[in-house]
């Protein structure tokens, strides 16, 4: 039986049943005091529980198909986990709009909008694709949450900041999943890169379109401050797209292969940290 799963052997991918007591949180701006850094994640708070919903969907078509049990099992985990994250992520944005006054409706609305268009005019595989491409995204950017000199480390509340390293951990540990059932179910190396092309644009897309909702209704959208603030975060010598920047492009290496990035250490470190609060 021919190897299908490349998640090292040491990576278990199994669902923690977290729950995050936040909705006080999200009341304030949660990240530094800063209007944008804390409207960027809410946004991509916004998009998870469609988002990770389509993720299940695209690899359970494919998983008929799987023959190595440890791929099947991890196909199982990545669903599991991806669950869990659909349901905190639910309350987070049904408590930050009911306490901040946004159109939760609208907010998903587009979300579900350009989820829908995309099953129309895109295959199957395609679909799948966007799917591993997403999950190269949030990987990286899970990268970044859990170093430690990031500003979520040093400049989050600290409730918060939990939350998004426990969703950063497991995104880390089921990075491949869905790249592996791609590989598995023949997808292209053409496809999969122009995947990455066309997620990376509906992604921001979203997230801009959130962002700019929350920061009209919040009355900072149109402060010179906001923006000048959300260019040093994201651009700035230590900005989390300029941090980020490097991985996102090793996607377009030809045989590129999500852990090529041996992220171990990473998770390690974590998962020990984890031990130790609970063994004070």
């Amino acid at each position: 039986m021919s190897q299908q799963s490349h998640t090292p052997a040491d990576i278990e991918i199994k669902p923690r049943n977290r729950k995050h007591d936040i909705a006080a949180i999200l009341k304030t701006d949660w990240f530094d005091g800063n209007a944008f850094k804390t409207a960027w994640f809410n946004s991509m708070s916004i998009t998870f529980p469609l988002g990770e919903q389509f993720f299940i969907d695209s690899v359970r078509h494919f998983a008929g198909d799987v023959t190595d049990p440890k791929l099947i099992k991890e196909v199982k985990g990545f669903c599991g986990q991806e669950n869990v994250h659909r349901r905190e992520h639910e309350m987070y944005n049904q408590a930050m709009c009911d306490g901040r006054g946004y159109d939760l409706d609208y907010l998903e609305g587009r979300i579900a909008k350009n989820i829908a268009k995309g099953r129309k005019y895109f295959s199957p595989m395609e679909l799948l694709a966007s799917t591993a491409a997403a999950e190269h995204i949030t990987a990286i950017m899970a990268e970044w949450v859990l170093d430690k000199d990031s500003t979520m480390h040093t400049e989050t509340e600290p409730t918060m900041r939990e939350l998004w390293r426990w969703h950063a951990v497991e995104e880390m540990e089921h990075k491949s999943v869905a790249c592996d059932v791609y590989r598995m179910a023949g997808g292209t190396e053409k496809m999969r890169k122009t995947a990455l092309r066309r997620t990376t644009f509906f992604l921001l897309l979203d997230i801009f379109g959130g962002m700019i909702h929350m920061l009209r209704r919040d009355k900072k959208m149109w402060k010179l401050s906001t923006w000048t603030d959300g260019y040093r975060f994201l651009f700035g010598k230590k900005g989390m797209i300029r941090l980020i920047w490097p991985a996102y492009k090793d996607f377009f290496r030809e045989g590129f292969h999500p852990w090529d990035r041996d992220t171990k250490d990473i998770l390690d470190q974590w998962i020990s940290e984890q031990a130790e609060h609970q063994a004070a």
